[in-house]
């Protein structure tokens, strides 16, 4: 009978030995989970920070503020505009899109904000106040005032298959497309389009 004790005292020894054992190897085992989430977790998290302070603002969308005057009545200086920067990429920039671009290319930090008037292969040509797109008129009515100056449109202006006419919607100032300094837009020089004010906020909404 004594041995038999011993014999049940040395399974219980085993048994509990056993456990404590398991026990050990679940605790490792949580603490290696733990820290394999933590990881996991620091690197998503630093993924997404770079993903929203870089990725976002350099290829997706972007905020942009108006400087100065040239394309009132639809927009006011200081105005503060988020632009997309990716349709232009597939050749959806449309007739009378707001875009942004690099007049003096993108080595240059100087950026200018017009809306689309003519489209790649299209002749421009501006007579008095009408604006013409190969031969017709072109039915707008964006223009704060009357055009008084035609600039180099005065003759026909036929666009590359990459480059866009642009022009301000206040025309007595704005200084774009119909200036030989500036002259036809190439795509690679557009930066975005201007799809939403967001400042102010009386005014915030999509823009036409």
């Amino acid at each position: 009978m004594k041995e038999e004790k011993y014999e049940e005292k040395d399974v219980s020894l085993k048994d509990k030995e056993e456990s404590d054992n398991n026990l050990q190897d679940e605790s490792k085992n949580e603490k290696k989970s733990a820290k394999t989430t933590i990881i996991k977790d620091f690197i998503f998290y630093a993924l997404l920070f770079v993903f929203c302070l870089y990725v976002i603002p350099t290829f997706i969308i972007q905020k942009t503020i108006v400087d100065g005057p040239s394309m009132e009545d639809t927009l006011q200086d200081r105005d503060q505009l988020m632009v997309e920067k990716i349709s232009y990429h597939f050749n959806n920039l449309k007739r009378f899109d707001i875009v942004v671009f690099y007049p003096y290319g993108r080595e240059e930090k100087e950026y200018y904000i017009k809306r689309i008037i003519g489209l790649p292969g299209e002749t421009v040509q501006i007579k008095g106040k009408d604006i013409y797109i190969n031969g017709e008129i072109l039915n707008e009515n964006y223009g704060k005032d009357p055009i008084t100056k035609a600039g180099m449109a005065a003759n026909p202006i036929t666009l590359a298959d990459d480059e866009y006419f642009v022009m301000g919607d206040n025309r007595k100032v704005s200084f774009d497309s119909r200036y030989e300094e500036v002259g036809p837009v190439e795509k690679k020089d557009i930066g975005g389009k201007a799809i939403l004010r967001v400042w102010p906020l009386n005014k915030f909404g999509l823009l036409e």
